[in-house]
């Protein structure tokens, strides 16, 4: 199974909101989820992200590609970068 981060579109008309979920790549994007990350409130100034760090360095160690706007949430955030350098200093013990 292809698990992917990616955001699921829940709020109004022409009043979005996000939710970051972990969801089966063939899964509808509003569709069935595994298990949600966070939220992303785009309307607010500034744009606000709530992210559970824990929750999405387990699903990024466990193989689940973020979408391209996710990424750049995670990036954000500094997850991204901390999963990065678990993965280098994983590597330098091995």
């Amino acid at each position: 199974m292809a698990v992917k981060l990616r955001l699921k579109r829940m709020g109004a008309k022409k009043r979005p909101f996000y939710r970051i979920v972990a969801a089966d790549s063939r899964s509808p994007r509003d569709g069935r989820f595994i298990e949600t990350v966070g939220t992303y409130n785009p309307i607010t100034e500034p744009a606000e992200v709530k992210i559970d760090e824990e929750v999405a360095l387990k699903w990024l160690r466990n193989g689940a590609q973020p979408t391209d706007t996710v990424r750049d949430l995670l990036s954000k955030q500094g997850i991204m970068k901390k999963y990065h350098e678990q993965k280098m200093t994983k590597k330098e013990a091995e």
